[in-house]
């Protein structure tokens, strides 16, 4: 979090854009905790409302294209080469794309608010040959009310920032590291175990 906050406090409002684009496209950014610190920041008046909502905005729309580029370039070429890893195989895939011609679109705005599923949404519309304008009204409508949300979060919790953030990495992060941890070890567990 020292990362990024130096980069917010240093940079401004092009650290905010630039962090969420890298956050967005899947880089290991805690983009919500990214924007409730520019929130914070604009509670102590070292930025300001409208641009720091602008600049998390096109952030988070410049990021979210590049997944659907990426998605439309590659199609399902990359679940199909890895799907395995994810438990996903080629029938699924028709599955999936059928899926989201017909409610995908919803996933996207929701999607902004699941860490790691606003990536895999815009990567799938891409690869599902959603129209780029149906895209991009649904993910940057969704892009908007979510940096929106946490900006505004950060701001309510004025000068309670630290103390919130102080719990969260002293009990959320410790235990997310262990589930992380727990699952890497059954993935390998699993792996090893269906070899022989």
């Amino acid at each position: 979090m020292e990362i990024i906050q130096h980069w917010v406090l240093h940079y401004g409002y092009a650290g905010i854009f630039m962090l969420l684009v890298l956050g967005i496209v899947g880089l290991p950014i805690p983009d919500e905790t990214l924007l409730t610190f520019a929130g914070y920041l604009i509670f102590r008046k070292h930025l300001s409302f409208a641009p720091t909502l602008l600049s998390a905005f096109v952030g988070s729309m410049c990021g979210i294209s590049i997944s659907y580029a990426l998605g439309k370039g590659l199609g399902f070429l990359l679940l199909h080469k890895y799907g395995k890893y994810l438990h996903i195989h080629p029938e699924q895939l028709e599955r999936i794309s059928a899926w989201f011609a017909r409610f995908g679109k919803w996933s996207l705005p929701v999607g902004y608010f699941v860490p790691g599923v606003r990536h895999l949404t815009a990567y799938l519309a891409g690869a599902s040959e959603l129209p780029f304008p149906v895209f991009a009204l649904f993910a940057y409508t969704g892009g908007l009310f979510w940096s929106l949300t946490f900006i505004l979060l950060g701001y309510s919790l004025g000068n309670q920032w630290d103390t919130v953030l102080n719990k969260f990495e002293d009990h959320f992060l410790p235990a997310l590291a262990a589930i992380i941890a727990v699952q890497i070890l059954l993935f390998l567990f699993k792996q090893r175990l269906f070899r022989k």
